[in-house]
């Protein structure tokens, strides 16, 4: 037997053991042809991004996804379904964020609202609109997730668990 390491174990030492992605979740909500986004301040910079936020203890993925849409938005949404799950390495922080991005629908919009700290306003944008749009998006996973939703569109929400419930 060799005593040379594998490849595997070399792999395994140099991994960062304090390695821990951020869970968040994104909503893409379409309303006659626009897309419920916001403008808001990351990094020092003016962006757009779909309404998104981290998991918070003792919630689900779909729950999550609800409130972080109204506390950036002011929206009331139902979740209809899942449009994909994104791992993305942030050139800006080095931060990896595990984003699970659903389909949603506008129900109702709370006008008396405050929006989340960061969050400048929420906007109803064309793709047109977005790619021309003095702030450009957050993350590729912007348009991304609107590629998807207009090309593949959702799968069913009896693909997201949650245990135990």
């Amino acid at each position: 037997m060799s005593s040379k390491p594998s490849s595997l174990s070399q792999k395994s030492s140099s991994l960062n053991s304090d390695f821990i992605p951020h869970v968040t979740v994104a909503t893409v909500i379409e309303r006659g042809g626009k897309f419920l986004l916001v403008e808001e301040k990351a990094s020092g910079k003016t962006v757009l991004n779909q309404p998104a936020g981290h998991l918070e203890a003792n919630e689900t993925l779909i729950e999550a996804a609800v409130r972080e849409t109204l506390e950036e938005t002011g929206w009331h949404i139902e979740v209809t379904g899942l449009l994909g799950i994104d791992l993305y390495t942030s050139p800006n922080n080095g931060i990896t964020y595990h984003r699970t991005t659903f389909a949603g629908t506008a129900l109702k919009h709370d006008t008396n609202a405050t929006l989340d700290e960061g969050i400048l306003r929420a906007l109803w944008l064309s793709v047109e609109e977005i790619k021309n749009f003095h702030s450009a998006p957050r993350s590729p996973l912007v348009l991304k997730a609107i590629e998807d939703f207009q090309t593949r569109g959702a799968l069913p929400l009896s693909w997201v668990n949650h245990y135990p419930r």
